[in-house]
């Protein structure tokens, strides 16, 4: 018997071949997007923490209210508090010089720095007086070139100064600039989604020698114990905020500033919460389609299997034992999908990262893992998919054998709501007549096929209605236009896997009705079209109830991007998402010209007696 079983086994796979497969991209698109968009979020936060570890960021800067800067006995005060933190002392300016524009001035120990160390980029160390280091230059700070000029602005003074190096600075890493001390807003971070384009902007920024400005503004606090929090955690914060209240009463006059007030923390973070909010929404939708796509290719398997079932129970096989068969099969293809997956989605998650550095200089690619999506989406994929088929198997098993090796009736036909306007319907030809009343002729059929369909349209218009924002209407950055991209062709990639397997199991279940139409004489275009007339009929309908599902996915999203209203988006968008859903069922009608045209009459008329 298990000989005979394995046999079975091995028909099923060699026989139902191209549905497995379509399981196996089903999978590997759905789980491999989704954990790939949330990976992303995980990589960036574990990337940021392992920088700010790496180059010592400091967890404070205590900045003094006084032109005179912190007595000894206040950065004493201050030592108190942090009795076992590195810290060190500075001081920094920012000096307006135009419209909008300041420069900044860092004073520091050059040669001793432990914390925030600067990047050497290019040339040296200052080893006199009058050398500086500058910026890298970004898209708002110019930057200079070593041996360039500059100069350094001491109470009303120019003092001419010579560039000796080019550096990084751990706090300044976004390339939309940084904003200035002198901002409008006395000093609140303006929300990072909005860019640099309403605040005061830093043209450029000047690390010189702590002795040409020896007056102690600046107190930088770096706590112990880096490796208990990821940076910006919750943890973090709440530990940031308990010192922070302690220095507030050490020293009433003085702004505390936090990685919360760092402009390039805080819009790397923020840039990388609107990712993972994009990943939780489209999790739902990717899910939602792929669980109906896979219910519909399993219990129709069973369907087909139908006889096969019949002779396994005569010959006292369990019914565990037969369902276990495609319970194989189910786990096989979300297995071999769900290893695929893995390796799409770490490549999209790299290719986000990539995409951060147009606007981010961005810290070396963490090694630690981010399976959380991963395991949460295949997981759930996994477990609709043996449910359903074990479902459908038990009642399938629980027929007697009798009934199953009979052919399953063909559902009666129905008038349909046109022909009920006479008008209309009597002017339609025959073979539009006959197309209507075979799309509604299987209800469960048409409704799966029509909530896919809509489902793929809805996350096509979503991917538009974002890259339209960015694009068109300058909303976001570069690293949001990315995201974009890779939301518009993996919901093409699913809208074309879902309408190819959907038709493609329409197509085998149809084989006899498609091979009697034959042996009428009908020509290859006619049967082709028959069974095409049907899938752009519910391709159709299902891109109609698109539209509303698409306002619902587009304004969720915004909501968690925090920009973007509905009737901001480009007119041409909402034309343009259908035509992408045309094209691959065009795409797809022509895979399956084949397959149809090719069928073979006599083993399709007889499969039935």
């Amino acid at each position: 018997m298990i000989k005979t079983y394995l046999k079975t086994l091995w028909r099923t796979f060699k026989k139902h071949i191209t549905r497995f497969l379509s399981l196996v991209f089903m999978v590997l698109i759905s789980v491999g997007f989704i954990s790939g968009i949330g990976s992303a979020t995980d990589k960036i936060e574990y990337s940021m923490t392992d920088y700010y570890k790496a180059q010592t960021v400091s967890d404070f800067i205590i900045k003094s209210a006084s032109p005179t800067g912190f007595t000894q006995e206040q950065t004493e005060a201050v030592r108190a508090v942090f009795p076992d933190a590195e810290i060190e002392t500075g001081m920094s300016v920012d000096v307006p010089v135009g419209d909008k524009r300041s420069v900044r001035y860092y004073f520091l120990d050059l040669e001793n720095q432990k914390i925030n160390k600067l990047k050497l980029l290019e040339g040296r160390l200052p080893e006199i007086f009058y050398e500086v280091l500058a910026e890298r230059a970004d898209n708002v700070i110019g930057g200079y070139s070593v041996g360039d000029r500059a100069e350094l602005i001491l109470g009303g003074n120019k003092i001419p100064v010579t560039v000796c190096g080019i550096v990084q600075s751990p706090l300044t890493f976004a390339r939309d600039g940084e904003p200035s001390y002198n901002n409008p807003d006395d000093g609140v971070m303006p929300d990072s989604t909005t860019g640099t384009k309403d605040m005061d902007c830093l043209e450029n920024i000047l690390y010189a020698s702590k002795a040409l400005m020896p007056v102690t503004g600046d107190i930088y606090v770096a706590l112990e114990n880096r490796n208990l929090f990821q940076a910006l955690s919750s943890g973090y914060k709440k530990t940031v905020e308990k010192f922070a209240a302690e220095i507030k009463q050490v020293l009433p006059e003085a702004a505390v500033l936090t990685l919360s007030e760092n402009y390039s923390f805080k819009s790397l973070k923020s840039y990388a919460e609107k990712v993972e909010g994009i990943g939780f929404i489209l999790m739902v939708a990717f899910l939602l389609v792929t669980a109906l796509v896979v219910l519909s290719t399993m219990t129709r398997l069973l369907d087909e299997e139908r006889s096969q079932i019949a002779c396994l129970r005569t010959l006292g096989y369990s019914a565990f034992g037969i369902i276990s068969k495609y319970l194989i099969f189910a786990l096989l293809a979300t297995g071999v999908g769900g290893t695929g997956a893995y390796f799409v989605g770490v490549g999209i998650a790299y290719l986000i990262y990539y995409v951060f550095n147009y606007s981010f200089d961005m810290p070396p690619v963490s090694s630690s893992i981010a399976m959380v999506f991963y395991v949460i989406t295949l997981t759930v994929i996994v477990a609709a998919t043996l449910l359903a088929t074990l479902l459908a198997g038990l009642r399938m098993t629980n027929e007697r054998p009798a009934n199953l090796l009979r052919p399953k009736p063909p559902r009666a036909g129905k008038k349909v709501v046109l022909e009920r306007i006479p008008f209309l319907w009597n002017r339609l030809p025959f073979k539009y007549k006959s197309t209507l009343r075979n799309v509604l002729r299987y209800k469960s059929r048409f409704i799966m096929t029509v909530v896919a369909v809509a489902f793929s349209t809805a996350l096509v218009l979503t991917g538009f209605a974002l890259l339209d924002l960015c694009l068109f209407h300058d909303f976001g950055s570069a690293s949001i236009r990315g995201i974009a991209a890779v939301i518009v062709i993996f919901a093409g990639l699913l809208t074309a896997v879902v309408i190819y397997t959907l038709t493609n199991i329409n197509v085998s279940e149809r084989n006899r009705e498609i091979a009697t139409l034959m042996v009428l004489g009908y020509y290859d275009r006619e049967v082709t079209g028959y069974i095409y007339r049907e899938v752009y009929v519910n391709t159709f309908i299902g891109i109609l109830f698109g539209y509303p599902l698409s306002l619902l996915l587009i304004k969720l999203v915004f909501s968690v991007m925090g920009f973007g209203t509905i009737s901001g988006v480009s007119w041409f968008m909402w034309l343009l998402a259908p035509f992408v859903v045309i094209g691959f069922t065009a795409l797809v009608t022509l895979m399956l010209l084949r397959k149809i045209i090719k069928i073979n009459m006599n083993e399709s008329l007889k499969a039935n007696e």
